[in-house]
């Protein structure tokens, strides 16, 4: 009689697997803009760490809150001065019309959609090459180019 030792995965690691694609996923979405956000205030009200008993001696004052302080970028714009002369022979300064600046172009956006479907495509391709170790590998690296691929692809759409 042959036994043949089973290969099971234990169920600890079946859990810390799955516990970690999730906070991967979390993560992702998080990042992704997919997850809504907080839309909390902060608290104006000063917190007392320790209390201390009223006692008769003048209290010390507390440290006053500091205006905030906004900082704006300032731009001065100088138009050049073009030297004419005019009929008498007198120099005249006339300022030159200057074409508006362009506006910047829009930053393309991360896509959560191209990079899942480059993700599984990339994983497909991977899974085909190699066998054992190296077809892990392949799967994996398979995931990770075919995200990028996607992403790329997705932006430039």
């Amino acid at each position: 009689m042959t036994t043949t030792p089973t290969t099971r995965i234990h169920p600890m690691i079946a859990v810390a697997a799955v516990s970690l694609t999730l906070v991967s996923l979390v993560g992702a979405a998080s990042i992704a803009g997919l997850l809504p956000s907080s839309h909390a205030t902060p608290d104006t009200a000063p917190l007392v760490a320790n209390a201390a008993p009223q006692t008769s001696a003048p209290l010390v004052a507390q440290e006053a809150r500091r205006p905030v302080v906004e900082h704006r970028t300032v731009v001065h714009h100088v138009t050049p001065q073009v030297r004419r002369v005019d009929s008498n022979g007198d120099s005249v300064q006339a300022p030159v019309a200057q074409a508006p600046a362009p506006a910047p172009a829009p930053v393309a956006q991360n896509s959560p959609l191209g990079m899942g479907i480059g993700a599984v495509v990339g994983g497909l391709i991977g899974n085909q090459v190699g066998g054992g170790k190296g077809k892990t590998a392949a799967t994996i690296a398979g995931v990770v180019g075919g995200a990028y691929v996607g992403n790329e692809i997705a932006k430039k759409n």
